[in-house]
């Protein structure tokens, strides 16, 4: 044999590592991100959300972004899912008497931090009362420089505070009540922050930072802040990558339930993790079963990180090398989750 046909195979060996480590970069150029606070129960939705994407066969990461109080047990938990965990410092709105609509809304500023993790060239942010039911990767590929998320509705009583609510307008219909030109421009699109997809950036953190510094918090928080700050750049996606559960009611002509990628289970009593079924529109069937099929992900042993990295060594495809080849690079440190810059 020649000096030539010797060397063949380990020139094909040789390409085909390069060849998968040029993917796993570039995959571990994009991830999923999600925000954990505090140390109550929301940890399962995070762990029914890696569950999920694992489920639908996602080539990314999902990192979690945790506020120091979120206990060392969370934190294992969601290492031991596969999870990246990044532990960020709190971002306080300026201090004034501004009432938000939900107390606990305060600490959602903290997701901000999510922009300083330039490490990814983009993002998919996912509350963790999220589950994705369907591969949504390709959202990763839309072009780059817009801020793109679905339209929320305005026909909730938290939006009773604003001219939408008040004359029943809603961009989800909005030929079904005009807008009177008495009140001036009509209201700007406006999306739901449970998810979207953004680029990371220092400079765009430092710019949001600073116009949280100059504008009084707002009822939605964070929500509305990105709202404003993104208004130019802003895309609209369809429903079906984040179906806020009161579509179901308010909205049905809009939604194709058996299409539908991304449900958010932000309604008051629909966290499948603590579900009872009796308050507003939980007792509805389509609620229940959504609430179902997020618990038998949820429960489904066979969709556990380890035994699903077992799974794709034995017998994996290219894509799920590549994954396990990120996953086990994120995890080849001494220390499982990192800590960002201290607050600005």
């Amino acid at each position: 044999m020649s000096p030539t046909a010797q060397m063949a195979p380990n020139l094909v060996s040789a390409t085909n590592m390069a060849t998968g480590l040029a993917k796993a970069a570039s995959l571990s150029s994009r991830a999923y991100v999600t925000f954990l606070a505090g140390n109550a129960d929301y940890v399962k939705g995070v762990v029914g959300l890696a569950k999920g994407l694992r489920k639908v066969r996602s080539a990314h990461p999902l990192v979690v972004a945790v506020l120091p109080d979120v206990p060392e047990e969370h934190r294992r938990i969601l290492v031991s899912e596969g999870c990246i965990v990044r532990e960020i410092e709190p971002v306080y709105p300026p201090e004034n008497q501004t009432q938000f609509a939900m107390a606990y809304y305060v600490i959602n500023y903290s997701k901000l931090r999510i922009w300083e993790f330039v490490e990814y060239s983009k993002m998919i942010y996912l509350d963790g009362d999220i589950q994705v039911y369907d591969n949504v990767d390709h959202l990763f590929d839309m072009p780059d420089g817009y801020f793109y998320a679905v339209m929320d509705c305005f026909c909730e009583k938290t939006w009773s505070h604003t001219p939408q609510y008040e004359i029943g307008y809603c961009q989800q219909c909005p030929d079904k009540v005009q807008w009177p030109a008495e009140l001036g421009p009509k209201a700007p699109l406006y999306f739901n922050a449970g998810m979207f997809v953004y680029e990371p950036s220092l400079s765009t953190y430092d710019d949001l930072l600073k116009t949280l510094k100059v504008t009084p918090p707002t009822p939605f928080a964070e929500q509305d802040l990105l709202n404003m700050f993104f208004r130019e750049i802003y895309r609209p996606i369809p429903p079906l990558y984040n179906l806020v559960l009161a579509m179901l009611w308010r909205h049905p002509e809009n939604i194709e339930l058996d299409k539908v990628k991304v449900v958010h289970y932000c309604a008051a009593g629909s966290k499948p993790w603590r579900f009872t079924g009796k308050e507003e529109n939980m007792d509805r069937e389509d609620i229940k079963m959504l609430v179902k099929k997020w618990r038998d992900i949820y429960n489904d042993e066979t969709l556990d990180y380890r035994r699903t990295n077992v799974t794709a060594v034995e017998g994996g495809t290219e894509d799920d090398a590549a994954n396990e080849l990120m996953v086990a690079l994120s995890e080849g440190g001494a220390v499982n989750y990192i800590t960002a810059p201290s607050a600005a």
